[in-house]
């Protein structure tokens, strides 16, 4: 009988819980895919990098697994990518983004690379959390420079911005 290792356990709860944040932020903005969803991928990512790295597979074979890896996770983050609105604009990007984040996380927290998952993890978060309200900013301070004078975004969100509510950090600029 195998027995488990603290290192195998904190590889994969580091995993779980990069994605179960992660996924809390998006459960917390009402997008598709939240906490248990994310921390779903990013541990099944720590257990894949695991499997390979803790019982002597080649770099060849790690190589393999991280490939399959973020090609299927490509494919999970598709399905959360839909066309809204008049003009058929594409939402639910930043989630998929976030969904291959979680993954690449839990990679990384599999291979014991916990300095860079983290730094990753805590780089992502700031984003998350601050990335819409800059982009904001930048859009009042830069659009009348670059002609944009009435603040007419193709994509409708002036009209968001007028009636008070966020924009959708989800909508392809």
């Amino acid at each position: 009988m195998e027995t488990i290792s603290f290192e195998i356990f904190l590889r994969l709860f580091c995993g779980l819980v990069a994605g179960a944040a992660i996924g809390l932020d998006r459960n917390l903005r009402g997008k598709a895919a939240g906490m248990r969803t994310l921390g779903l991928v990013s541990l099944g990512a720590a257990t894949a990098v695991c499997l390979v790295t803790q019982y002597g597979h080649q770099m060849d074979a790690v190589s393999r697994v991280l490939q399959g890896l973020l090609t299927g996770i490509g494919f999970l983050g598709v399905g959360v990518i839909a066309r809204h609105g008049s003009h058929q604009r594409p939402q639910g990007l930043t989630t998929a983004a976030a969904i291959w984040l979680s993954a690449i996380l839990g990679a990384a927290a599999g291979a014991g690379y916990y300095a860079v998952g983290g730094l990753a993890l805590v780089l992502g978060m700031l984003l998350l959390w601050m990335g819409g309200r800059l982009e904001s900013r930048l859009h009042r301070v830069l659009d009348p420079i670059n002609g944009d004078k009435h603040n007419n975004r193709d994509n409708g969100e002036a009209g968001k911005q007028a009636k008070g509510n966020e924009p959708d950090d989800d909508v392809w600029r």
